[in-house]
């Protein structure tokens, strides 16, 4: 498992828009990674839907915030819509499946899907916070924006 500490695995995946996004594209700056198991379930749309509606409150603490799940693009397009985000962005791990979660040792090789984490990258790429949850518990946003002011 990804520890506080551990140099962040770079990636590249692209997002609900089909446009690549690259963690290291990020320096200077603090990255929420922020995974879900699968789209278009509610636990999972509500963390995505959190994400947006703080999205301020990261931006004012220097922050990233990234949804991350093993749906297709196209998915993840039609779920941001449905959900309506429209400045969060929400990446595919899709292809090669689950490389990204299986990178943070976070992949459950058995469900085809990762686990439900978030991970917070500073802006010199180091993970400083590293929290995995059950599968049907939606994490506390307020719980990382606490970490995020610190």
């Amino acid at each position: 498992m990804v520890s506080v500490g551990d140099k962040a695995t770079d990636f590249t995946i692209s997002d609900q828009d089909d446009k690549d996004i690259t963690l290291s594209d990020f320096k200077g700056k603090r990255v929420l990674l922020s995974f879900h198991p699968l789209a278009w379930t509610s636990v999972c749309a509500k963390q995505m839907v959190s994400l947006e509606k703080n999205k301020k409150s990261f931006d004012k603490l220097n922050t990233v915030a990234l949804g991350i799940s093993v749906d297709t693009v196209p998915s993840k397009k039609a779920w941001a819509k449905e959900l309506g985000i429209k400045k969060t962005r929400l990446l595919s791990d899709f292809w090669p499946h689950g490389e990204v979660a299986s990178e943070y040792d976070l992949f459950r090789e058995k469900d085809g899907f990762s686990e439900r984490a978030n991970i917070i990258v500073d802006e010199k790429g180091q993970v400083v916070f590293v929290k995995v949850y059950p599968i049907a518990e939606l994490p506390d946003t307020k719980e990382i924006i606490k970490v995020l002011e610190g």
